[in-house]
């Protein structure tokens, strides 16, 4: 990204794939992985999800066209290079030419990892590939296998991006892993597959989703286009989180939350903040959902960057109609996590005190951090671990 020329910013942007987006959907699932030149695909997906009916519906679906139904499943809620490794010795064993990733951020996250590195060099690890500067152009591009995603959550955004979360087992530090061809080839997006969902994923995800679009819409960088989509996936998110949260069966509900998952992850490209640096070592450590964590900072943090937000959260509780600004919106990130029986604070996620300055080490290594509106420093962010506390 290069500097500011007379007062215009210099950025790079980047726009999702297609999607295919409508109830029913996955019955298309063959067809666009024929289009996307898979004819012996491996679907990733987790545990949990593995033995459902609508993973039983998707390999049905890939079965009856002939293209098999090969599933790798040993995947952990905070997916680690022992799940990768596992993972690429069934992708190589099967000669799979293709990756579905079916489910979560977990599901999708790993199912990009491994198209990633299932044929790169030897000496090229994945930790190799982290989203630093240019590190992404270590990996040979025309050895990243084909990637279809099919989300079955509605929060993480991953099926409209270009990166993937692991868990680096030894330092339990949780590391993003970026490359252009990481883009999925298409994204099926079917809120029928959301219904199944248990009501804590719900409110985690959907909290997920609603943390993308607030950090993206509070970063300092210069991105419009993302500013507007941030807003517009907030008011998606407040008016119908709680409706399936209360009706899971909610299809349209289902739906606008569904691309409010994929609005957020098209949005923090322009940056995300505070709440993601404290959530990513809190999760690798501890092992915590990810979205229910951003859940439980985000009021701590809305107050820590209070300073430089305030009125821009003004403006968006307008649009959002919502009185009072800033005290008003974050009175209805409270109601809402009530709502929705969000943990009141990291104690009671089991975040211990005597760890805080080793989380605030992780969080300032995070890249998340360097989007939060008020900078970040060693002093003030175990100040808001605290808080958090």
């Amino acid at each position: 990204m290069s500097p500011d020329t007379h007062g215009v910013p210099d950025r790079n942007w980047s726009y999702p794939t297609a999607i295919r987006f409508g109830t029913g959907r996955i019955a298309e699932l063959a067809e666009q992985a024929r289009a996307a030149g898979l004819e012996n695909p491996l679907l990733v997906t987790d545990r949990a999800l593995a033995g459902l009916p609508i993973t039983a519906a998707a390999l049905k679906v890939l079965d009856a066209a002939g293209l098999g139904r090969a599933i790798f499943s040993d995947v952990d809620p905070n997916p680690d290079e022992t799940n990768l490794a596992d993972g690429i010795a069934a992708y190589r064993a099967g000669g799979h030419d293709g990756v579905i990733c079916f489910g979560g951020g977990s599901a999708l996250d790993l199912g990009k990892m491994i198209a990633l590195m299932a044929h790169q060099r030897v000496d090229l690890s994945v930790w190799d590939l982290e989203d630093v500067d240019d590190w992404w152009t270590r990996a040979d591009a025309d050895r990243i296998a084909p990637i279809i995603a099919v989300p079955t959550t509605a929060g993480t955004g991953s099926e409209v991006g270009r990166a993937g979360v692991l868990t680096n087992s030894a330092s339990h530090k949780k590391k993003i892993i970026f490359h252009p061809k990481l883009m999925p080839a298409v994204t099926i997006c079917d809120p029928a597959l959301t219904v199944g969902m248990p009501a804590f994923v719900t409110a985690g995800t959907g909290m997920d989703a609603l943390a993308h679009c607030l950090e993206a819409y509070c970063s300092p960088h210069y991105h419009p286009m993302s500013q507007g989509i941030a807003l517009e996936g907030m008011r998606l998110v407040l008016e119908n989180l709680p409706v399936v949260y209360r009706d899971p069966d909610n299809l349209p509900a289902r739906a606008h939350m569904m691309s409010a998952a994929a609005m957020g992850a098209v949005a923090f490209q322009k940056g995300l903040g505070a709440i993601h640096a404290l959530s990513h070592p809190v999760g690798a450590v501890y092992g915590t959902h990810h979205g229910t964590t951003n859940a439980v900072v985000m009021p701590m943090v809305l107050d820590f960057n209070r300073p430089a937000i305030e009125d821009r959260i003004a403006r968006a509780a307008a649009y959002l109609g919502i009185d009072g600004g800033f005290d008003g919106f974050r009175a209805r990130i409270m109601e809402l996590r009530a709502e929705l029986a969000i943990p009141e604070n990291l104690s009671a996620l089991g975040v211990e005190p005597d760890r805080l300055d080793e989380l605030t080490d992780m969080a300032l290594e995070d890249p998340s951090c360097g989007g939060n509106p008020v900078p970040m420093t060693r002093e003030n962010t175990r100040a808001l671990f605290q808080a958090c506390l």
